[in-house]
């Protein structure tokens, strides 16, 4: 089949695109083979906004049918990197190609040695894109993703917060203050304190189509500092949800409090209808705790590196 590629080009397409993962997703038995809408929407609210400043029509491209209809998007996380999001039923060696060809051409980056490089992602039993990247001279890289799932038919762990804090739902626009220096104790435990800028970016969360508050889920101290966090996004569309961020400042560590929150979501998200959960997991110790609140099988999805 002929399929013709071209940049996005307006918010019409954002939207296409995420009617394409649903529906991809769907087609794959709600596996992770492509991105979930949610991991998507993070990453055009918070990844594109907040952090990496992208111009979308220089960096997301679709491939469409004769009759208009998505057959693929290729799309970065980060910068140097490409994600290749494909219609299981459109996939053949030729497309994978030519979405690697425009990946390199569009998508690398300098890396730290200041040549231009590229990672690609691509699932451990992915035969034929691993394949392909082989031949075109990429070699692993490091840093593998687990990508947890855990069923809602499964019983939600007995968490209880620890003594004197409090798990609950975030507030309104007074707490996001509260809410981002949490977030960046917990992301970044070494910086000096004074790199910290502000907290105006976590309005960018909060316009993300999937963003509930009641899902937005923090940890009180007993002095009233935000402690543990997490977000869980529920598309009702595919019944399922996404946990992106996930996370506990260095203080208040060691105390159960990750998954106290986590499974405070898991609850809410039953309550919803949600029957399938998704969490992404890089670390031993984030694995670790996943594992034991029932995300227990998972896909590997590597990184692939090539300079360029």
């Amino acid at each position: 089949m002929a399929l013709t590629v071209r940049a996005v080009r307006d918010d019409d397409d954002i939207w296409r695109i995420r009617d394409f993962l649903r529906q991809v997703f769907l087609l794959n038995g709600r596996q992770e083979v492509s991105w979930h809408v949610a991991r998507y929407d993070y990453w055009r609210w918070q990844g594109v906004e907040n952090t990496e400043h992208f111009r979308l029509a220089e960096v997301v491209f679709i491939w469409e049918t004769a009759d208009g209809q998505i057959a693929a998007v290729l799309n970065p996380e980060g910068r140097g990197e490409a994600f290749l999001q494909v219609h299981p039923g459109l996939r053949t060696p030729r497309l994978e190609e030519e979405m690697l060809g425009v990946a390199e051409e569009h998508l690398a980056a300098p890396g730290p040695n200041g040549r231009p490089g590229l990672r690609v992602w691509a699932s451990d039993h992915d035969d034929l894109r691993r394949g392909i990247l082989t031949r075109r001279g990429y070699t692993p890289g490091d840093g593998p993703e687990h990508l947890r799932r855990r069923p809602l038919s499964l019983a939600v762990p007995d968490a209880p917060a620890a003594a004197g804090y409090t798990v609950r739902a975030l507030g309104d626009v007074e707490e996001l203050p509260a809410r981002s220096w949490v977030s960046w104790k917990a992301f970044h435990p070494d910086e000096p304190d004074e790199r910290y800028q502000g907290w105006e970016w976590y309005h960018n969360i909060q316009r993300g189509p999937l963003y509930r508050r009641d899902l937005d889920i923090v940890a009180v101290a007993p002095g009233g500092e935000f402690a543990s966090f997490c977000t869980a996004w529920y598309d009702y569309v595919t019944r399922s949800a996404y946990f992106e961020p996930v996370g506990t400042a260095p203080a208040h560590q060691r105390r159960g409090l990750g998954k106290a929150v986590v499974c405070a979501a898991l609850h809410r998200l039953k309550c919803l209808g949600a029957t399938v959960a998704f969490v992404g997991g890089y670390s031993p110790a984030a694995n670790a705790l996943y594992a034991s609140l029932g995300f227990a099988q998972y896909d590997l999805l590597e990184p692939c590196v090539k300079e360029l």
